[in-house]
């Protein structure tokens, strides 16, 4: 049998990290094994659904690169499908009407020990006589649909990461299949879906694993295939409680807007759950395909950590060349108003030099534009940190020696010669030892004027990047704030 995969978010929510990592599994199968990876929007909920939601999650997988063989199927045009299967389980038995209002239920529950709990739906309708079912069709009495559970029984079924599991039948409900309104619930949509487009495996949270022997059950009842299951383990942010948006579970295309790589994102997100067997970091898409074992997906829940994500994330972007970065920097410099036309032409080189110097530096492409600032423009603020560390000397001697030195270094750059890495470095290093300045406190200083910042990237590769004449005209503007 093909391997047969499939990824079903509901839109009634944004595609988040929990849900991208399960359309990543499902489609690094399917591509591992030659199969078929299949989109389905499980919109059944029309009062939370949205087009926007779906539209979202859409672009949230095309931007992440996974790529659908099949679909997007829309659960919200397979309803007669569904009612068919319905009644079908209807006349073999395996179903049966409920005319408990939900008042009454709701009483029930709140009558129970514990609040009701683990109070289970009492069958009261489970056996009516048949003349009693007519007699409340007649009376237009609305009803729900319930599935028979048996009696008596074990549900087994094997998962490929928890192993074989079973659940004594008594332990679950007659649950509902279709409710009052005509409208299908999860379970049976799922699996209707699922038997009808012959997935062979089902890939999931393992939120999704007390639904399980419920679905096995419908399996059974309707005589088909069971497939085999693959339950993930949840992602726990790093208190070690269930993901939520004060860890960072948003919208995964609020990822690509604070500068995210989509492959550095699956990347981190395939280790949330599977241990190669290889001892690897970085992965080549090529290389995941390849690797994906379903059988190495952990037990134990992942921890997200956003700062390791940010990690691999710069590591991306540092093995990324100049040219490969320049479309997405060029984005964000026009959205900050900050790109210069001659960069398309004559000024692409420099454009080019300037990424790369900063590239090694960045974890996020919007950091280009942090970063970036200084060689894009020539007004920027010094910061806070670096005026309090280079700039603030509290002794006078220092603090005058630094002056003098800073003028030496401007008026030496403005002499004739070359301008190249080793000339520069070699007036700097002239300039310390002659005014006899800390050459750590006069770098520093040196790299605020330039950059506005007490960390940056080489110092003397950043003039050179600059150019002799704006190094020079920072210089003096560093005079003017010091004096």
């Amino acid at each position: 049998m093909s391997v047969r995969v499939r990824f079903a978010p509901s839109p009634t929510g944004y595609l988040h990290i929990g849900g991208t990592r399960t359309a990543l599994f499902n489609w690094l199968y399917a591509r591992h094994m030659g199969g078929s990876f299949i989109l389905r929007i499980e919109d059944t909920d029309v009062e939370r659904s949205s087009p926007e939601m779906v539209e979202g999650i859409l672009k949230g997988l095309r931007w992440l690169g996974l790529n659908w063989d099949e679909g997007p199927h829309y659960q919200s045009q397979r309803l007669k499908l569904y009612r068919s299967i319905c009644e079908r389980l209807l006349q073999t038995g395996n179903a049966y009407r409920c005319f408990c209002s939900s008042e009454v239920l709701e009483r029930k529950k709140q009558q129970a020990p514990h609040g009701g709990r683990d109070w289970q739906y009492d069958r009261t309708c489970r056996d009516l006589s048949a003349a009693h079912i007519e007699e409340r069709l007649k009376a237009t009495q609305a009803y729900a649909v319930r599935f028979k559970v048996p009696e008596r029984q074990q549900v087994c079924f094997k998962d490929l990461v928890y192993g074989p599991i079973q659940v004594d039948a008594e332990n679950i409900e007659d649950f509902v299949i279709l409710r009052s309104d005509g409208t299908p619930t999860y379970h049976l949509c799922v699996v209707a879906d699922d038997t009808e487009m012959k997935i062979s495996h089902v890939v999931r949270g393992a939120d999704h694993l007390p639904n399980t022997s419920k679905h096995v059950l419908l399996y059974q009842a309707l005589q088909e295939p069971v497939p085999s299951y693959v339950h993930l383990p949840l992602i726990m942010g790093p208190d070690k409680k269930r993901l939520s948006k004060r860890h960072g579970a948003t919208s995964i295309l609020e990822y690509k807007k604070q500068g995210f790589i989509p492959a550095a994102v699956k990347n981190y997100l395939v280790r949330l759950g599977w241990s190669p067997a290889q001892d690897i970091e970085i992965f080549t898409e090529e290389d995941l395909i390849q690797l994906f074992d379903i059988n190495r997906i952990n037990k134990a829940n992942a921890v997200f950590d956003p700062q390791k994500l940010e990690w691999m994330n710069g590591e991306y972007i540092s093995l990324l060349t100049p040219e490969e970065l320049e479309p997405e920097v060029k984005s964000l410099l026009q959205r900050e108003n900050l790109w210069d036309s001659a960069w398309d032409s004559e000024g692409r080189d420099h454009f080019l030099n300037i990424i790369g110097l900063l590239k090694s530096r960045v974890r996020k492409l919007t950091e280009f534009v942090d970063f970036g600032r200084p060689f894009f423009a020539d007004e920027f603020e010094y910061e806070q940190a670096g005026v309090e560390k280079y700039l603030s000397l509290q002794d006078p001697a220092q603090a005058s020696s630094l002056i003098r030195a800073i003028e030496a270094l401007s008026n030496a750059y403005q002499e004739p010669g070359v301008f190249n890495l080793q000339t520069t470095e070699n007036v700097l290093r002239e300039v310390v030892a002659k005014h006899g300045i800390k050459s750590g406190i006069f770098i520093g200083a040196v790299r605020v004027a330039l950059t506005g910042r007490a960390v940056a990237p080489g110092i003397f590769d950043v003039i050179v990047t600059l150019g002799k004449e704006r190094t020079v005209q920072r210089l003096n503007r560093l005079l003017l704030f010091l004096q």
